[in-house]
Parts: structure tokens; sequence; C-alpha cells
């Protein structure tokens, strides 16, 4: 189907900056980030609250010690994490969970594949640094957690506390990103008259109006 490039200024995403959350640890998966018992809601609204629930609270409801109960670390919006985040089942209501907090970029040595791809189709970068440079950035936050943090997609770089760091990511994660091309509504909706011309050419579609 011919049509044009879909993006808009509102879906492009050449960099992400914020304060960060470091959450240590390798192997940590979606069952963990969003237990699967919060995952019966008809919509994704209010997924924040639950995410690292169980990690979070004790069975009375108390707080833990863990990151995102830490008031040290409110507002963060970059979450720094370790290696193969995100394995286990494929659910994407993991970056949906993490996104409604107030994450809009992860950083990390490794990512599940599914699990980056979801956050691919959600507008998040994930991207990978190296381990002791993962070490590094979340050791900078634990210490300094008003530091900056800056992805920048255009230019593969993570800037933070003077520090500039080499980030990668699946090329074509990235460009989608950089594009704008990652709201797959969007798309369709700048594409709505070549989707038009084309249901027209198709003998069951004639006169159809949904």
């Amino acid at each position: 189907m011919a049509g044009k490039t879909a993006s808009s200024a509102s879906s492009v995403i050449k960099a992400a900056t914020g304060s960060g959350v470091p959450v240590p640890g390798a192997d940590i998966d979606t069952d963990r980030i969003i237990p699967a018992r919060y995952m019966k809601a008809v919509t994704f609204e209010g997924l924040g609250q639950y995410a690292f629930h169980d990690v979070r609270f004790d069975q009375e409801g108390n707080k833990k010690d863990h990151p995102f109960n830490d008031p040290r670390y409110k507002g963060a919006s970059i979450l720094i994490v370790g290696s193969n985040f995100g394995c286990g089942s494929s659910r994407e209501h993991a970056p949906q969970a993490l996104m409604r907090w107030g994450i809009k970029a992860i950083i990390g040595e490794s990512f599940a594949e599914i699990f980056a791809g979801n956050c691919s189709a959600l507008g998040i970068p994930a991207v990978k640094v190296s381990a002791q440079e993962a070490e590094m950035l979340m050791h900078l936050v634990q210490e300094r957690p008003d530091t900056q943090i800056r992805i920048d997609l255009e230019k593969k770089l993570v800037s933070a506390g003077g520090y500039e760091i080499p980030l990668d990511m699946p090329e074509a994660g990235r460009k989608v990103l950089v594009d704008g091309t990652w709201d797959s509504t969007a798309v369709l909706l700048a594409n709505k008259e070549a989707i038009e011309r084309t249901a027209a050419r198709i003998p069951y579609l004639k006169g159809f109006r949904g």
C-alpha cells in the first residue's frame, strides 16, 4: 500500500531526559515488574500503582525497602537496571505499568527481546550499556539522586554527571522512535486516504461503512 511515513511532533522521540531510579539485580522478570493478579483490568489505566508491587509491599501493605518507595527518587523518569531485564512472559502490562508509574526510558545491561520490543511500541527507549557503565550509573544516582540523565538516540549517547556513555539498541527500535512511527495508531491515521483507496479496490469492502 502506497502511503506517506507517518509521524508527528508529539510522536518523534529523539531523546529522553530526567532523573534516574536504580533497580539493581539480574533476571528481573515481568511477573516481578507487574504481578499477574493485577492484569485483570479492562484497560491499562492505574497499572502504575502496581509496578514492582510484591517487592515494594509486604502482605499487610507496609512499604518495603525498594527504590520505587524511596522519596529520593520521586519524579524519576529514567529506570536503570541490570541484565536480562523483562525476561519471563511477554506481557505488555510490564512496560505499561512502568510507563504509568512515570518511566519514560530504561537503561540496562541487557533486555529480554520481547520486553524491549514492547517498550518501543509504547515510545519507551530501552537502551543498553556495558555492565560496568550500568553499575556506574546506578552508583551515580544513588549518591546524587538529582543527577540529570540524557539519552540521545540520534548521537547514541547517554550523558550523566559529566560522563558520556555510548548506548546500543536494535536499529529497528531506534529508528521507529526517532522517526515517530512507533505509534501504530498515528501511522494508520496519517495514511487514512491510502487505506480508503485500497479498501475501494476490494470488492467485498465496496460500500462498507464501519
